[in-house]
Protein backbone atom coordinates (compact mmCIF):
# COMPACT_ATOMS: atom_id res chain seq x y z
CA UNK A 1 0.00 0.00 0.00
CA UNK A 2 3.15 2.49 0.94
CA UNK A 3 4.85 2.11 -2.91
CA UNK A 4 0.90 2.63 -4.30
CA UNK A 5 0.75 5.70 -2.57
CA UNK A 6 4.30 6.65 -3.44
CA UNK A 7 3.46 5.91 -7.25
CA UNK A 8 0.08 7.85 -7.40
CA UNK A 9 2.03 10.94 -5.37
CA UNK A 10 4.44 11.38 -7.90
CA UNK A 11 2.17 11.16 -10.75
CA UNK A 12 0.15 14.04 -9.55
CA UNK A 13 3.12 16.02 -9.02
CA UNK A 14 4.21 15.30 -13.02
CA UNK A 15 0.71 16.02 -13.97
CA UNK A 16 0.90 19.25 -12.19
CA UNK A 17 3.83 20.36 -13.34
CA UNK A 18 3.15 19.47 -17.33
CA UNK A 19 0.15 21.94 -16.23
CA UNK A 20 2.16 24.94 -15.22
CA UNK A 21 4.55 24.35 -18.08
CA UNK A 22 1.84 24.42 -20.61
CA UNK A 23 0.06 27.59 -18.98
CA UNK A 24 3.08 29.90 -19.29
CA UNK A 25 3.17 32.53 -22.14
CA UNK A 26 6.59 33.19 -23.16
CA UNK A 27 6.67 37.34 -23.22
CA UNK A 28 8.37 38.66 -26.66
CA UNK A 29 8.11 42.06 -25.37
CA UNK A 30 6.81 43.48 -28.35
CA UNK A 31 2.91 44.56 -28.56
CA UNK A 32 0.00 43.06 -30.17
CA UNK A 33 -1.03 44.12 -33.64
CA UNK A 34 -4.70 45.72 -33.91
CA UNK A 35 -6.22 42.67 -35.72
CA UNK A 36 -8.19 44.95 -38.20
CA UNK A 37 -5.14 47.77 -38.79
CA UNK A 38 -4.30 46.98 -42.83
CA UNK A 39 -0.88 45.85 -43.65
CA UNK A 40 1.68 48.18 -45.68
CA UNK A 41 1.15 45.55 -48.59
CA UNK A 42 -2.37 45.80 -48.59
CA UNK A 43 -2.77 50.09 -49.27
CA UNK A 44 0.59 49.34 -51.36
CA UNK A 45 -2.00 47.88 -53.59
CA UNK A 46 -4.78 50.08 -53.36
CA UNK A 47 -2.51 53.03 -53.74
CA UNK A 48 -1.12 51.41 -56.90
CA UNK A 49 -4.45 50.32 -59.10
CA UNK A 50 -5.76 52.66 -61.52
CA UNK A 51 -7.85 55.42 -60.57
CA UNK A 52 -9.48 56.73 -63.59
CA UNK A 53 -11.06 54.86 -66.45
CA UNK A 54 -12.14 56.12 -70.04
CA UNK A 55 -13.80 53.88 -72.47
CA UNK A 56 -15.91 53.94 -76.07
CA UNK A 57 -18.99 51.92 -76.57
CA UNK A 58 -21.99 50.64 -78.77
CA UNK A 59 -25.53 50.76 -77.59
CA UNK A 60 -28.86 51.34 -78.17
CA UNK A 61 -28.87 54.88 -77.24
CA UNK A 62 -25.96 55.18 -80.02
CA UNK A 63 -22.25 55.55 -80.00
CA UNK A 64 -20.90 57.04 -76.82
CA UNK A 65 -17.99 58.36 -74.48
CA UNK A 66 -17.70 57.56 -71.03
CA UNK A 67 -15.39 58.32 -67.76
CA UNK A 68 -15.04 56.30 -64.68
CA UNK A 69 -13.44 57.32 -61.08
CA UNK A 70 -12.87 54.90 -58.37
CA UNK A 71 -14.51 55.57 -54.81
CA UNK A 72 -13.59 53.12 -52.95
CA UNK A 73 -12.51 49.59 -53.89
CA UNK A 74 -16.10 48.27 -54.65
CA UNK A 75 -17.46 51.56 -55.68
CA UNK A 76 -17.29 53.89 -58.91
CA UNK A 77 -19.26 56.66 -60.17
CA UNK A 78 -19.00 57.05 -63.79
CA UNK A 79 -20.66 59.44 -66.95
CA UNK A 80 -21.08 59.28 -70.15
CA UNK A 81 -21.94 60.84 -73.32
CA UNK A 82 -24.49 59.07 -76.41
CA UNK A 83 -25.34 60.11 -79.84
CA UNK A 84 -27.38 58.34 -82.69
CA UNK A 85 -28.78 59.76 -85.87
CA UNK A 86 -31.06 58.35 -88.52
CA UNK A 87 -33.41 59.88 -91.13
CA UNK A 88 -36.62 58.69 -93.17
CA UNK A 89 -39.05 60.11 -94.74
CA UNK A 90 -42.67 58.39 -94.53
CA UNK A 91 -46.47 59.09 -94.87
CA UNK A 92 -49.63 59.01 -91.79
CA UNK A 93 -52.77 59.74 -93.04
CA UNK A 94 -51.42 60.73 -95.88
CA UNK A 95 -49.47 63.11 -94.44
CA UNK A 96 -45.75 63.47 -95.66
CA UNK A 97 -43.25 63.79 -93.30
CA UNK A 98 -39.56 63.86 -93.26
CA UNK A 99 -38.49 62.42 -89.98
CA UNK A 100 -35.39 62.43 -87.92
CA UNK A 101 -34.72 60.34 -84.92
CA UNK A 102 -31.38 61.78 -82.77
CA UNK A 103 -30.63 61.01 -79.68
CA UNK A 104 -28.00 63.19 -77.86
CA UNK A 105 -28.06 61.82 -74.07
CA UNK A 106 -25.78 62.24 -71.04
CA UNK A 107 -26.13 59.50 -68.09
CA UNK A 108 -24.49 59.07 -64.78
CA UNK A 109 -23.99 55.87 -62.41
CA UNK A 110 -23.01 55.10 -59.22
CA UNK A 111 -21.36 51.28 -59.79
CA UNK A 112 -21.71 49.07 -56.87
CA UNK A 113 -19.43 45.67 -57.09
CA UNK A 114 -20.62 43.68 -54.26
CA UNK A 115 -18.35 40.84 -55.35
CA UNK A 116 -15.03 41.56 -55.59
CA UNK A 117 -14.99 41.32 -59.42
CA UNK A 118 -16.05 42.60 -62.78
CA UNK A 119 -19.86 42.07 -61.84
CA UNK A 120 -21.39 45.19 -61.15
CA UNK A 121 -24.64 47.11 -60.55
CA UNK A 122 -25.38 50.52 -61.32
CA UNK A 123 -28.18 52.74 -60.47
CA UNK A 124 -28.04 56.29 -62.25
CA UNK A 125 -29.67 58.30 -64.50
CA UNK A 126 -30.47 59.66 -67.68
CA UNK A 127 -31.03 62.94 -69.55
CA UNK A 128 -32.20 63.49 -72.60
CA UNK A 129 -30.54 66.41 -74.75
CA UNK A 130 -33.39 68.27 -77.55
CA UNK A 131 -36.30 66.51 -79.15
CA UNK A 132 -35.41 62.94 -79.82
CA UNK A 133 -37.72 62.69 -82.52
CA UNK A 134 -38.68 65.59 -84.93
CA UNK A 135 -40.21 65.37 -88.17
CA UNK A 136 -41.60 68.16 -90.66
CA UNK A 137 -44.98 67.81 -92.96
CA UNK A 138 -46.34 68.87 -95.65
CA UNK A 139 -49.49 68.04 -97.58
CA UNK A 140 -49.45 69.01 -101.50
CA UNK A 141 -51.94 71.21 -102.66
CA UNK A 142 -55.39 69.70 -103.59
CA UNK A 143 -54.35 66.71 -102.13
CA UNK A 144 -56.48 64.63 -99.02
CA UNK A 145 -55.38 64.00 -95.79
CA UNK A 146 -57.03 63.12 -92.23
CA UNK A 147 -56.72 64.26 -88.75
CA UNK A 148 -58.83 62.89 -85.94
CA UNK A 149 -60.58 60.79 -88.60
CA UNK A 150 -62.00 63.93 -90.19
CA UNK A 151 -60.70 64.25 -94.28
CA UNK A 152 -59.67 67.54 -95.07
CA UNK A 153 -58.12 69.03 -98.55
CA UNK A 154 -54.96 70.95 -98.94
CA UNK A 155 -55.55 74.70 -100.50
CA UNK A 156 -53.97 75.11 -103.61
CA UNK A 157 -53.10 78.21 -102.57
CA UNK A 158 -51.78 77.88 -99.31
CA UNK A 159 -51.46 74.81 -98.58
CA UNK A 160 -50.88 72.87 -95.05
CA UNK A 161 -47.05 72.23 -93.65
CA UNK A 162 -46.17 71.61 -90.15
CA UNK A 163 -43.80 70.04 -87.97
CA UNK A 164 -44.33 67.27 -84.91
CA UNK A 165 -42.41 66.45 -82.54
CA UNK A 166 -41.91 63.18 -80.13
CA UNK A 167 -40.33 63.82 -76.58
CA UNK A 168 -39.63 61.68 -73.42
CA UNK A 169 -39.08 63.37 -69.82
CA UNK A 170 -36.17 65.36 -70.00
CA UNK A 171 -34.47 63.33 -66.70
CA UNK A 172 -35.37 59.86 -66.31
CA UNK A 173 -33.96 56.87 -63.78
CA UNK A 174 -32.35 53.73 -65.16
CA UNK A 175 -30.78 50.52 -63.89
CA UNK A 176 -28.23 48.22 -65.10
CA UNK A 177 -26.16 45.20 -64.30
CA UNK A 178 -23.02 43.94 -66.17
CA UNK A 179 -19.46 42.50 -66.00
CA UNK A 180 -16.51 44.84 -66.58
CA UNK A 181 -14.80 47.90 -64.55
CA UNK A 182 -13.38 50.95 -66.62
CA UNK A 183 -11.26 51.37 -63.57
CA UNK A 184 -9.97 47.28 -62.93
CA UNK A 185 -8.79 46.49 -59.28
CA UNK A 186 -5.89 45.33 -60.80
CA UNK A 187 -2.47 46.10 -62.89
CA UNK A 188 -4.55 45.67 -65.85
CA UNK A 189 -5.09 48.75 -68.23
CA UNK A 190 -7.72 47.44 -69.95
CA UNK A 191 -11.55 46.41 -70.09
CA UNK A 192 -14.58 44.89 -72.45
CA UNK A 193 -17.26 46.33 -70.31
CA UNK A 194 -20.93 44.51 -71.18
CA UNK A 195 -24.20 46.26 -69.65
CA UNK A 196 -27.92 45.42 -70.08
CA UNK A 197 -30.52 47.45 -68.46
CA UNK A 198 -33.71 49.45 -68.94
CA UNK A 199 -33.99 53.14 -68.93
CA UNK A 200 -37.72 54.22 -67.00
CA UNK A 201 -38.60 57.00 -69.19
CA UNK A 202 -42.27 57.15 -68.89
CA UNK A 203 -44.48 57.73 -72.09
CA UNK A 204 -43.22 59.63 -74.97
CA UNK A 205 -45.56 62.37 -75.93
CA UNK A 206 -46.62 63.79 -79.34
CA UNK A 207 -47.27 67.77 -80.18
CA UNK A 208 -48.55 68.45 -83.69
CA UNK A 209 -48.28 71.93 -85.36
CA UNK A 210 -49.80 72.47 -88.75
CA UNK A 211 -50.63 75.61 -90.80
CA UNK A 212 -52.26 76.68 -93.87
CA UNK A 213 -55.84 76.44 -95.14
CA UNK A 214 -57.82 73.41 -95.30
CA UNK A 215 -60.72 72.76 -97.43
CA UNK A 216 -64.28 70.46 -97.12
CA UNK A 217 -63.24 69.38 -101.06
CA UNK A 218 -61.09 70.97 -103.41
CA UNK A 219 -61.45 74.79 -103.73
CA UNK A 220 -64.71 74.41 -101.12
CA UNK A 221 -64.62 76.46 -97.50
CA UNK A 222 -61.07 77.02 -97.35
CA UNK A 223 -60.30 78.38 -94.31
CA UNK A 224 -57.31 78.67 -91.99
CA UNK A 225 -56.03 76.41 -89.57
CA UNK A 226 -55.55 78.21 -86.79
CA UNK A 227 -59.06 80.11 -86.90
CA UNK A 228 -61.33 76.53 -87.13
CA UNK A 229 -61.70 75.19 -83.38
CA UNK A 230 -62.75 71.85 -84.95
CA UNK A 231 -59.32 71.37 -87.52
CA UNK A 232 -58.07 72.38 -83.84
CA UNK A 233 -59.69 69.64 -81.84
CA UNK A 234 -58.62 67.04 -84.25
CA UNK A 235 -54.82 67.75 -84.28
CA UNK A 236 -55.51 67.34 -80.40
CA UNK A 237 -56.88 63.99 -81.20
CA UNK A 238 -54.36 62.71 -83.35
CA UNK A 239 -51.36 63.82 -81.28
CA UNK A 240 -53.26 61.60 -78.28
CA UNK A 241 -53.29 58.69 -81.04
CA UNK A 242 -49.63 58.70 -81.60
CA UNK A 243 -49.15 59.38 -77.94
CA UNK A 244 -50.99 55.98 -77.50
CA UNK A 245 -49.25 54.41 -80.31
CA UNK A 246 -46.01 54.24 -78.88
CA UNK A 247 -46.85 53.51 -75.03
CA UNK A 248 -44.02 51.16 -75.32
CA UNK A 249 -41.78 53.62 -75.27
CA UNK A 250 -42.40 54.32 -71.59
CA UNK A 251 -39.46 51.15 -70.84
CA UNK A 252 -36.63 51.81 -73.06
CA UNK A 253 -33.77 49.21 -72.84
CA UNK A 254 -30.43 50.11 -72.76
CA UNK A 255 -28.26 47.09 -74.01
CA UNK A 256 -24.08 48.03 -74.85
CA UNK A 257 -20.20 46.81 -75.07
CA UNK A 258 -17.45 48.86 -74.68
CA UNK A 259 -13.54 48.95 -74.61
CA UNK A 260 -11.99 50.73 -71.75
CA UNK A 261 -8.59 51.97 -70.58
CA UNK A 262 -7.77 52.90 -67.06
CA UNK A 263 -4.83 54.64 -65.58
Amino acid sequence: MGELMRRVAVLSLLFASAGFACGQIPDSGQPDNPPDAPSSSSRARFNAEPTVGIGVKASLLGGGLEVAGRVTHRTNVRAGFNYFSYRRGFTKDRIAYNGQLEFKTVEAHFDVFPFDGGFHVSPGLLAYIGSPITAAAAVGGGQSFTLGGTTYYSDTATPVTGNGKINFNRVSPMATIGWGNLVPRSHRHFSVPVELGVVFQGSPKANLNLVGNVCDSPGVNCRSIASDPTVQSNILAEQSRVTNSMSFFKFYPVISVGFGYSF
